[in-house]
């Protein structure tokens, strides 16, 4: 009697775990932005929360022909859900279009969020940029910074566009090509400044490249306005030390978790769905809050 319960119950656990849902999660990140791993503890969390297992893909190239080969390998495996970052929907929407075809629910998340419904996925989770920019930009204006540069990091990155271009409403910004790589930022950074000294306002988008053009800026002894989008422990410090006036936090541990809480609920509710995009920023951190938040930023925030 015994070994038929015990047979019982591993049949029922086999039953178990062939049944438990799948979620795909693919961005663009190239693995040297402190950023992601926040968004892949958000999809983590998420799917343990629900019972689902999870898989994480980045593409360490930053191709984007790879990023969309990365999305039609997963779609082909047939999972519950794929999330992905939408970057460039020129490249990658074909990719997220034959998922959908497929029969595969999507959530855009991150960037792309004018790009989403056209790709067909359910939803998106994310930041509004362009938004997001112009709040940068009008505080930016209102504490006195009347030009700038702003250093973006991946110039086909149509949401780090969004940001600068926003930005740019209320101060005239031009873009610098800061790179992805730490290691170069601020070389490229140091140049771009000793290319206009006129400038008196910096917009960094990235986390890293906010370190990186504090470091060209310290180095070259100059004074400007400062401003960065993202959290990082490096850029709390700086806010605190006053080199950095304010970060943009677009709260990327949402964008990881909801879309795998909303796939769960779409899977299991009968296509139970939010009304609308979820929108996960803009909010401002500077020295009134930063010392709150500094103990998460780089885990979860």
């Amino acid at each position: 009697m015994k070994k038929i319960v015990m047979a019982v119950s591993a049949m029922m656990m086999i039953a178990g775990a062939a049944q438990a849902e799948r979620y795909v999660m693919v961005t663009h990140g190239e693995g040297k932005d402190p950023f992601w791993p926040v968004v892949q503890k958000g999809g983590e969390d998420a799917a343990r929360h629900v019972g689902a297992d999870f898989e994480y893909i980045f593409n360490p190239s930053g191709d984007m022909g790879d990023m969309a080969k990365s999305i039609t390998a997963a779609a082909a495996t047939q999972p519950d859900g794929i999330v992905v970052s939408l970057p460039d929907p020129d490249a990658l929407g074909q990719a997220i279009k034959d998922a959908v075809a497929a029969g595969i629910p999507v959530v855009t998340m991150n960037s792309g969020l004018e790009s989403s419904k056209e790709v067909g996925a359910l939803m998106h989770v994310g930041q509004p940029e362009y938004l997001a920019g112009q709040s940068a930009g009008n505080r930016a204006k209102a504490e006195g910074a009347t030009k700038g540069l702003c250093f973006i990091q991946e110039a086909y990155n149509t949401a780090l566009n969004d940001r600068c271009n926003g930005y740019g409403e209320a101060v005239p910004i031009k873009l610098v090509d800061s790179s992805n790589d730490p290691a170069t930022i601020p070389t490229r950074a140091a140049a771009g400044l000793q290319a206009n000294p006129d400038i008196d306002a910096v917009l960094s988008v990235g986390p890293h490249v906010c370190v990186g053009v504090q470091q060209a800026i310290d180095e070259l002894g100059m004074s400007v306005h400062h401003s960065c989008f993202d959290l990082s422990p490096p850029v709390m410090d700086m806010i605190n030390a006053g080199k950095v006036k304010y970060t943009i936090d677009q709260q990327q541990r949402l964008q990881g978790y909801m879309p795998i809480i909303v796939m769960h609920l779409y899977n299991n509710g009968a296509g139970l769905l939010p009304g609308a995009n979820i929108p996960s920023g803009p909010g401002f951190v500077d020295k009134s809050n930063a010392s709150s938040v500094a103990a998460l930023a780089g885990v979860d925030r």
